[in-house]
């Protein structure tokens, strides 16, 4: 998918596209560009939510106790709503509305995805749901994008759950100590 997101002066604003199931313990993937002063980059936000808890890497560790979203289907969403209140330097920088009506737009969107039907996925662990050979749930990163994924967390993250020890001060969620 290509994004055309909010051009010149964005800050305040969030064009978001999203995959979320319903209910009370909903599982939800954000992707989040968060808007910025003319000439500042935006900054993607990625929030993955697993019954209502966000976790830090999509990564299936059912093994350990750790919920997968696999279990309930999900819709694709897209949004532009606005988030002065946190968005732009914590809040710091308020959304410019002279600079309204805010607009982005997306283009050649293909979804590979399974499909649910009367509580059951279209997708199990001997079938895809493109022409692969190796089903798209089991995927998992090679030492080369693990690497690189790495660096970009390094270079670039700026907030990461699994170090924040005075948000869980009993200690770390166990995906934590997966990574």
């Amino acid at each position: 998918m290509q994004l055309k997101l909010v051009p010149g002066n964005s800050a305040g604003t969030v064009t978001a596209y999203y995959l979320s199931s319903k209910g009370s313990t909903w599982d939800e993937i954000d992707y989040e560009f968060l808007g910025n002063l003319s000439g500042d980059p935006y900054i993607l936000h990625t929030t993955f939510t697993v019954d209502g808890t966000p976790i830090r890497e999509f990564k299936n560790l059912e093994s350990i106790g750790v919920p997968f979203p696999k279990n309930q289907p999900m819709r694709i969403y897209s949004s532009l709503w606005n988030a002065d209140d946190w968005a732009t330097r914590g809040g710091l920088v308020k959304t410019d509305w002279s600079h309204a009506p805010f607009t982005a737009s997306y283009r050649n969107f293909n979804a590979n995805a399974c499909v649910w039907s009367n509580g059951a996925s279209s997708c199990s662990k001997n079938s895809s749901a493109s022409n692969n050979s190796k089903p798209w749930l089991s995927e998992e990163l090679d030492t080369t994008s693990q690497e690189r994924l790495k660096w970009v967390q390094k270079n670039y993250m700026i907030y990461n759950y699994c170090t924040d020890t005075k948000r869980f001060p009993q200690g770390l969620p166990p995906e934590c100590s997966m990574s």
